[in-house]
């Protein structure tokens, strides 16, 4: 095995650990958010909003809040990994380490959409007794659980590395990340939406995230999945191409 093959290894397993050991935090209350909100949504609109045919209101929005669920946990497990690090000044020894731009990109990447699956696979579960859903088309479903998780991780990625302080990290959070999550059809379809909404919709990468993975349960969705996956794939290279060219060139990393 080669020095970098290692560092990747050996990074990845640090990452994985990292977000294990406190699986309370990192899965358990993110998956009792989630549930929370089924409760008081499914109660409040069951019966009095609908979004597609022969869908109820509750299983319209358990994938939504699934996948809103697993872009927020992406993005926190890569950027509050590398913040902290760099806070407490413990960076040092991941950048002395023999591992290349790619290896700890992929490290990262990887450990990132791990929790995800974790996060999705738990949700899954609780809400079963709720909705009892099953993946009518699971390739489209697993594609854009793939390259959503993946993408939300570089950005946390990205906002790691630009961050200096924790405060900084949570203006990124809330200005960018919570906004596009609620924003995007969660908790209702975009159809409901006033016209110039509706095509403001249409401009946010985690709308086609989330509606592809609807489409994944259920057939159907508000756009075609050909362009979920191609906002969402775009939306994946071209993040990595900017969090690769600051891994490379050492932005704000050192100093």
């Amino acid at each position: 095995m080669s020095p970098d093959q290692l560092g990747f290894y050996t990074l990845l397993k640090k990452e994985v650990m990292r977000f294990w050991s406190v699986l309370g935090q990192t899965v358990t209350a993110p998956v009792i958010t989630a549930l929370l909100y089924l409760l008081v949504f499914a109660q409040a609109l069951e019966g009095r909003a609908s979004a597609y045919a022969g869908v109820s209101y509750t299983e319209f929005l358990v994938p939504g809040l699934i996948m809103m669920t697993v872009l927020q946990n992406s993005f926190a497990n890569t950027s509050s990994s590398l913040t902290q690090s760099k806070v407490n000044g413990n960076i040092v020894f991941v950048q002395m380490a023999p591992i290349g731009p790619l290896e700890w990109f992929g490290a990262y990447v990887i450990a990132a959409m791990v929790r995800a699956a974790l996060v999705a696979t738990a949700m899954l579960v609780v809400t079963f007794p709720f909705v009892k859903l099953l993946p009518q088309q699971p390739l489209a479903m697993i594609a854009i659980f793939a390259l959503a998780s993946a993408s939300l991780a570089v950005v946390g990625l990205i906002a790691g590395i630009t961050s200096q302080k924790f405060d900084q990290l949570a203006a990124f959070t809330n200005f960018f990340i919570n906004p596009l999550s609620f924003l995007s059809g969660v908790f209702y379809s975009v159809h409901a939406l006033p016209r110039f909404w509706y095509h403001a919709s249409h401009l946010n990468p985690f709308f086609y995230m989330i509606d592809g993975f609807r489409y994944g349960f259920f057939g159907k969705a508000d756009v075609a999945i050909w362009q979920s996956l191609l906002w969402t794939g775009g939306f994946f290279l071209i993040t990595s191409g900017i969090c690769l060219w600051m891994l490379m060139t050492g932005y704000k990393m050192r100093r």
